[in-house]
Order: structure tokens, then C-alpha cells, then sequence
């Protein structure tokens, strides 16, 4: 059996920074293992720009952006597998795999780094009414099928779901040729960032209903149709608001889930806010040298947080391999009012360096203030002119302070709902 120092799952984004980041803080015997045929993961199909404008200052499309990391494991002579499927991963970090040149193969790690991605919704998790005809597809699929593939999923589409996904398909099939008919959202807000509702919607003028969904799929052996339907305050159809538009496509962009089938293989602690790994600040979950990072975490809305987050994890995977078990003292995040979820969800009161915690809204709030509190003393308190679902937002734990804690850290978000 092959030994590694580290090994990542996972060649996208946060695969790709956190192999960097744990051979630029001393270690180097890193191995990739990615499932597809190249490395850079869901980037190799966003072909839109607006990607690396924290990081690099720059708006770059998505393969663009993947390119710069993969440059970086190239140069650095990084071993990475493609073609490459994971079966299984072990709490005492051994890794089954599979691949056409060796077969089903076990590799072991002094640490590892989790790094799978997040997958779509379907439409079987929604109970749509209708038949099971052509012409529905996940937002993700349609996207493969255009930008990789070249083929288009359909010319009159309807899509419910304002992801940004969705949002971003809405633009790109309408650029194609295809007439976009309308954007459904249950949610009384769009799930997507602004700018994207911005530039892929309005720019269009490409309709968004908010609270209303998809009550009804038409069509035998192709779609033929939609019904569409406003929902009440506890997303119900209400009876009479039906719409009904002719279309052949249906696209769905209701949401996204981290793959943690492997995390589950492994006996880490899942998150039921995220559905992702429970962490500490370090992004260590709860099995010993096993990190974790990426939209198999938390499911971020830029890839430049990806990569911040990915070079936490592959740092401290390069301490773990040289110093071992970290010496912890820790107090929990919680979630105070308005916000969904918090992460790191464990923080270490002996950590080096200042923490920066990741948290969403559950709901649109307006002239807001942002509230960090623990043992009933403010550690952080800051202004906001609105805060929404769509955009995940941090707050900054100066290190001086860790050490003073006592008891649970909670996160608020107070103002005008």
C-alpha cells in the first residue's frame, strides 16, 4: 500500500488550493485524487466571467481561474490521479479508489483533506406533479451539456429556482437563442448574489416570480408545458394564481448539497445546518487529521472564498503531518437571531491566529447590525445596509481575544426584516 503525507480528495478549486497551500507550508508528499477527466472540477464548465474579482482583482471566467491553480500544482510537481473514483475513506485514513490503470486501489495518509464539491437538487426531491417526459434537467446538467458538450437542452425553457446556477443558465440559454420565459423563486427573495439577478435577469428582461413555484410539469413524451402558481406564507399553491407557459425545457436550481457520502464513510460529524462537516477554526473535522473544505463544507457563493477557506485546510493538514494533535481549548458558534448557520462551528481558545467566521441570514434584513457576542460581553459589533440569504457574510474574531472567552459564541443579525 502507498503512503502519503497528505492526501486530497477532490481536484476542484479547493482541491487545487489546499494541495498548494500544504506544500507552501513544508509538506510535500501530496496526492490529488480527482474523478473527472481534468482537474479544476465545476470551473471547467462555468465559462462566464466575474470569477477571482476579490482574489486577483481581476474578472476572470471560470477555467481562467481554475488554470491559475492548476499551474501552481503543476509547477510544484504535485502527484495527482484523474479518472480516479473514491469509494471509500477510513477514520484511520485509508482511502479506497478506482481507476482503468490499477484497478481498485488502497492509498494511506497521514492526514486528509475532504474536498468533494456539492451536487444538485433534483426534482425528485420536490414532488413536482406531472410526467417524467424530456426536457427536465438540473440547471448544472444544461450548463455540461452547453459549455462542454454543445448541445442545447431545449429553445423555450421556464426555471424554477433563482440559484445562481439558474440565474446564470437563464442568461446563457437566452445568448443561445433560446427564449427564457420566466424564473421562479417559493422564497419571497432570490437565492442568488445581486449582481447576478442583475446581470443575467434584468439585463435580459427576463421575468423573476418571487413566491411562486412550479405546480405542475406538462408533456408526455417531451415537455410541452408548465403551470406556475403563487404560494402563501407557508409555500402553498393558493388556488387561481395559476400561469401557465408553453415551454420544452425545464430547468430546476433549487439549491445545492454538499457530497459528503465519503465524509459519512469516514465517521465525521455532519453539520444539519450545513450538511457539510463539523469543524473547527482550523477546518479539522471530528476525526483526527481529516480536514475538510470547499462547498463540501459550506456551499459558498464565490470561488475566492473557496480558496481562502481550501488554504486553511491545507495549512493546517502541513502542521497536523509535522506536529500532530493540536492542543485545543474550545468554545461552540451558534447561531443568534436571523442567521441560519455558523462556521468554524468549534473554535480553538489557543489558536495563533485571528478567525474569521462564516454565517448566513435567513431572511433580507435592512439597516442591520452584525453582533458577535459570548458570555453575554460584545467581541464584535458592525454596520451593515443589508444583509441577504443569497450572500454569505464573515465576522472577524481578533486572536487577543480567544483566550478571554467564556461560553458559547453567538452570531446575531439585527434590523429592519
Amino acid at each position: 500500500m502507498n503512503s502519503y503525507d497528505v492526501i486530497i480528495i477532490g481536484g476542484g478549486p479547493a482541491g487545487l488550493a489546499a494541495a498548494i497551500s500544504c506544500y507552501d507550508n513544508g509538506v510535500k508528499d501530496i496526492l490529488i485524487l480527482e474523478r473527472e477527466k481534468e482537474l479544476g472540477g465545476i470551473l471547467n464548465q462555468c465559462i462566464h466571467n466575474g470569477f477571482g474579482l476579490a482574489r486577483f482583482k481581476e474578472s476572470l471566467t471560470g477555467p481562467e481561474y481554475a488554470e491559475r491553480f492548476i499551474d501552481g500544482v503543476i509547477k510544484r510537481n504535485i502527484k495527482y490521479l484523474t479518472e480516479t473514483t473514491v469509494l471509500s475513506v477510513s477514520s484511520d485514513k485509508k482511502v479506497t479508489a478506482i481507476n482503468s490503470d490499477n484497478g481498485v486501489f488502497t492509498v494511506s495518509g497521514k492526514a486528509i483533506i475532504l474536498s468533494m464539491g456539492c451536487r444538485e437538487r433534483s426534482r425528485g426531491a420536490l414532488n413536482v406533479a406531472g410526467t417524467r417526459p424530456a426536457g427536465v434537467y438540473s440547471a448544472g446538467t444544461a450548463q455540461k451539456y452547453v459549455n462542454i458538450l454543445g448541445y442545447m437542452p431545449g429553445k423555450s425553457v421556464v426555471i424554477l429556482g433563482s440559484g445562481d446556477i439558474g440565474l446564470i443558465m437563464a442568461r446563457r440559454m437566452t445568448l443561445e437563442g433560446a427564449k427564457v420565459h420566466a424564473v421562479c423563486e417559493i422564497m419571497p427573495h432570490s437565492s442568488g448574489l445581486k449582481r447576478n439577478i442583475v446581470q443575467c435577469l434584468d439585463d435580459f428582461d427576463i421575468p423573476l416570480y418571487l413566491n411562486h413555484t412550479i405546480v405542475k410539469i406538462e408533456g408526455d413524451k417531451r415537455v410541452t408545458g408548465v403551470v406556475i402558481a403563487k404560494v402563501d406564507e407557508n409555500r402553498k399553491p393558493i388556488k387561481g394564481t395559476e400561469v401557465h407557459f408553453d415551454c420544452d425545457t425545464v430547468l430546476f436550481s433549487v439549491g445545492l448539497i454538499p457530497e459528503n457520502e465519503l465524509s459519512k464513510t469516514c465517521g465525521v460529524e455532519l453539520s444539519p445546518k450545513t450538511k457539510g462537516a463539523v469543524v473547527y477554526e482550523n477546518r479539522e473535522t471530528s476525526v483526527e487529521g481529516v480536514f475538510a473544505c470547499g462547498n463540501v463544507l459550506q456551499v459558498h457563493d464565490l470561488v475566492d472564498f473557496v480558496s481562502e477557506e481550501a488554504e486553511i485546510a491545507g495549512k493546517s493538514a502541513a502542521l497536523f503531518v509535522k506536529n500532530g494533535k493540536v492542543d485545543r481549548e474550545v468554545v461552540n458558534t451558534i447561531c443568534g437571531d436571523n442567521v441560519s448557520y455558523t462556521l468554524p462551528q468549534r473554535i480553538n481558545k489557543k489558536a495563533t491566529e485571528n478567525v474569521k467566521v462564516f454565517f448566513r441570514v435567513n431572511k433580507v434584513i435592512k439597516n442591520c447590525t452584525v453582533l458577535v457576542e459570548c458570555g453575554g460581553k460584545i467581541i464584535l459589533q458592525k454596520k451593515k445596509k443589508i444583509c441577504v440569504p443569497g450572500e454569505m457574510e464573515t465576522a472577524l474574531i481578533l486572536q487577543d481575544k480567544l483566550s478571554g472567552l467564556s461560553g458559547d459564541i453567538t452570531v446575531s443579525v439585527k434590523g429592519e426584516l
